[in-house]
């Protein structure tokens, strides 16, 4: 997620990761808006379709492309790094505090903080031939489903006691479990709900084996970046087509079961659910595919550059995605949660990430990084970084 000096940047990653941007406050903002906490019996038909057309084209497809590119983008800081690994592994553990303080301060839903945790194990295959990396990546993908298959039953929740335990420490009860924050008139009592449900985060990235599919989707980015598919699109035309054809030709039958799936209960088991998950990645790879395909064809085009300015400060734009949702449906900010429907809620995401391409587009006009991705480097490097263009090119 943290760029690369300006003269190095590669547009298409940077367009990449401004399309992902809009897939993550698609799939966000539903628990934002505390609708994933509503009685399904009580979703109207507008709600049903529109999750269903949510699972479809959304859950877990841009995670997916945003691993991606995390991976990739190792495999470019580390070139550039000449093999050096004490930055990278700095540049982690800085991101790894800014995912905590994300957890614990803003969403329980934060992904950073597993980033890094992942992150760290990429070191030990930068020597790994790439057959061997890619070998890697599909092993981990696959694992999910065989631990699954050997173990059955997915054990009881061993934080679930610690987790209602602070609910009960802060009167949070099963009955206002899902209009807490709604009804929050201070941040005191939103952190209260966040520390009960860093908890149960914990769980989730244990039980939905996260760690395993984040470093395959990691090791996959990071294979791609080393043979620097970004750098000649043309010449892996083909190849990208047959990603596009055969992604979409497995994923789309499989992800409507996944979806078929999710909305009934997984009545086929977790096993057939974690397999129909499959079309998350086949879905997420086309998608990346795609894209490329489309910018290879239409490269001039000046939406590049308008999807590029959202991506070049990608976890400022993440938080941000944080602060605006509790501002927009928290009882602390305009308490909308509760009060609207699942479109509603997904023509609001719209509508922030509309803001975020405007506000990223004139903030990169006055500043080569920014807010968080400035600090992330001054952290990263020990050292105060010039951050104004005018300010820069006023030394020459």
């Amino acid at each position: 997620m943290e760029q690369a000096p300006e003269k190095k940047r590669y547009i298409l990653l940077d367009a990449l990761r401004g399309f992902a941007l809009l897939g993550i406050v698609l799939a966000n903002y539903p628990e934002f808006s505390l609708w994933s906490f509503s009685d399904p019996a009580g979703w109207s038909g507008a709600d049903r379709v529109t999750r269903a057309i949510q699972t479809f084209l959304i859950d877990g497809k841009f995670y997916t492309l945003f691993s991606l590119l995390f991976g990739m983008g190792f495999s470019i800081q580390l070139s550039h790094a000449n093999g050096r690994l004490g930055t990278f592994l700095r540049r982690m553990a800085v991101l790894f505090v800014i995912g905590l303080l994300h957890l614990c301060l803003l969403w329980s839903g934060d992904i950073l903080m597993l980033y890094a945790l992942c992150g760290l194990l990429l070191p030990l295959f930068r020597n790994l031939p790439t057959r061997g990396v890619l070998a890697a990546a599909g092993g981990l993908l696959l694992l999910p489903v065989l631990l699954d298959a050997l173990f059955g039953t997915r054990p009881a929740d061993p934080l679930e006691a610690e987790q209602w335990r602070i609910c009960a420490r802060y009167g949070i009860t099963e009955a206002n479990f899902g209009t807490w924050l709604s009804d929050a008139h201070s941040y005191r009592e939103v952190l209260r709900f966040l520390h009960q449900g860093a908890v149960e985060r914990m769980w989730e990235f244990v039980i939905g084996h996260r760690f395993f599919k984040v470093t395959g989707l990691f090791l996959i980015g990071f294979a791609a970046g080393r043979e620097r598919i970004y750098a000649d699109i043309p010449a892996l035309r083909g190849l990208l087509k047959k990603v596009l054809g055969w992604g979409l030709a497995l994923g789309v039958p499989l992800s409507v079961l996944y979806t078929w799936s999710s909305m009934a209960g997984h009545p086929w088991g977790r096993v057939v659910h974690d397999l129909t998950y499959l079309s998350v990645y086949l879905m997420g790879f086309a998608y990346a595919a795609g894209f490329c395909l489309l910018f290879d064809r239409h490269s001039e085009g000046k939406g590049w550059w308008l999807l590029s300015y959202p991506g070049r400060m990608a976890c400022t734009n993440y938080l941000g995605q944080s602060v605006i949702g509790i501002f927009l449906f928290y009882g602390v900010g305009l308490g909308l949660g509760n009060q609207v429907g699942l479109p509603g809620t997904e023509l609001i995401a719209l509508g922030v990430y509309g803001f975020q391409l405007a506000f990223s587009a004139l903030w990169l006009k006055h500043f080569r990084y920014g807010p968080v991705e400035w600090g992330w480097r001054m952290l990263t490097y020990g050292k105060i970084l010039r951050v104004r263009l005018t300010e820069m090119n006023g030394r020459g």
